[in-house]
C-alpha cells in the first residue's frame, strides 16, 4: 500500500483484478511523493461496476478512483462507468480526460481507462509502453507469438498483445508478473503514459 498520512479507507482505488493491483502497487513503490490509498480488487469488470455506487456513498470517503480496461470499446466503457457515477449523484464530463479524469465532487472521483484514456486496450498495452525501446528480447517475443499458427493459438485474437507481453516477461532473469518487472527495473516507468498515470494518482489521492 502506498505510504502517507491518510487512513487506508479514506481513499480507495477500485481495480478489476490482481494484475492491476500488483502493477499499481509497484509503480507507487518506485515513485516519489505518493499519497496513501487502498487498492480494492473487485475481481472482474462487472463486480467493479456494481460496486461503484456503494463505494462512492461509503462513510468518510475522501476520494474514489476507478481503474478499468477500455478493452475494444473505450466509449462503451466510459458510458458504463459514468452511468454508475450518475446513479451515485456524481456529475460527469462527456468524455474522459487524456490525463485521467478527476471530478471535484464529494468525494473526489477519478477515472482512468487503460491504457491512456483515448485508446482501446488494456493493462498490457500500458505495460508494453514501458518495455525499453532498445530491448532485444521484445521483437523476438513478438515474433514468437506471431509464428504460432492461428489454429494452435489458445488465446483470443484480441489478446495477442497480452500473449506477447507475457512471453517477454517469461524471458526475464526470474520470470515474474508485470508489477514485479517494474519493481526490479526491467520496465521503464519514465515514459509519458506512465508519468501521466502516476500524476493522476497523486492529484486524486493527495
Amino acid at each position: 500500500m502506498p505510504k502517507g498520512s491518510a487512513t487506508p479507507t479514506d481513499r480507495v482505488l477500485l481495480v478489476e483484478g490482481p494484475d492491476d493491483k500488483h502493477t499499481v502497487t509497484n509503480l507507487c513503490r518506485v515513485s516519489s511523493n505518493m499519497p496513501r490509498f487502498c487498492i480494492l480488487d473487485k475481481e472482474g469488470k462487472d463486480n467493479l461496476l456494481k460496486s461503484v455506487r456503494g463505494e462512492i456513498l461509503a462513510e468518510d470517503r475522501i476520494a474514489v478512483g476507478i481503474l478499468m480496461d477500455a478493452n475494444d470499446d473505450l466509449n462503451a466503457r466510459w458510458q458504463a462507468v459514468t452511468s454508475r457515477l450518475r446513479d451515485a449523484g456524481i456529475q460527469t464530463p462527456n468524455a474522459p480526460s487524456l490525463h485521467g479524469t478527476i471530478i471535484e465532487s464529494s468525494p473526489r472521483v477519478g477515472v482512468w481507462l487503460m491504457p491512456d484514456n483515448q485508446s482501446d486496450g488494456e493493462l498490457e498495452n500500458f505495460v508494453e509502453r514501458m518495455i525499453p525501446a532498445n530491448d532485444v528480447v521484445w521483437p523476438l517475443s513478438q515474433d514468437y507469438i506471431d509464428r504460432i499458427p492461428k489454429a494452435d493459438r489458445k488465446f483470443a485474437e484480441g489478446k495477442t498483445l497480452r500473449a506477447k507481453v507475457h512471453a517477454w516477461l517469461a524471458a526475464r532473469e526470474h520470470p515474474r508478473r508485470m508489477g514485479s518487472a517494474i519493481g526490479v527495473g526491467d520496465l521503464d516507468v519514465d515514459v509519458e503514459t506512465t508519468k501521466k498515470f502516476v500524476s493522476w494518482l497523486r492529484q486524486l489521492f493527495t
